[in-house]
């Protein structure tokens, strides 16, 4: 998957096409401040009221509010619920 992935995201850069992401590509898509909607997950790595953290291809994102709670859960998205304060993409090695 690397090789190819890297060709892919090159193409996309030099095509100017930015806009639309890649398949496979984690898309985060944020409801105010109530709802975030994770799109191509690789599963849930934290959960609390206060912190959920959910893994994708390169990282993590991290959605911290309060009152928090995954709504929704399938193998292509999450939705999450709640008062959100903040999201936060984590990549690998970072924390």
């Amino acid at each position: 998957m690397g090789r190819g992935w890297n060709f892919l995201e090159r193409l996309t850069e030099e095509a100017d096409l930015t806009a639309q992401p890649l398949p496979g590509q984690p898309i985060v898509e944020i409801a105010g401040d109530r709802r975030v909607l994770v799109e191509n997950h690789f599963g849930v790595k934290e959960y609390s009221r206060e912190r959920i953290t959910v893994k994708v291809r390169y990282g993590s994102v991290c959605i911290c509010g309060c009152q928090l709670e995954l709504l929704q859960m399938t193998r292509e998205q999450l939705v999450i619920q709640g008062r959100i304060d903040g999201v936060t993409l984590l990549r690998r090695g970072e924390r």
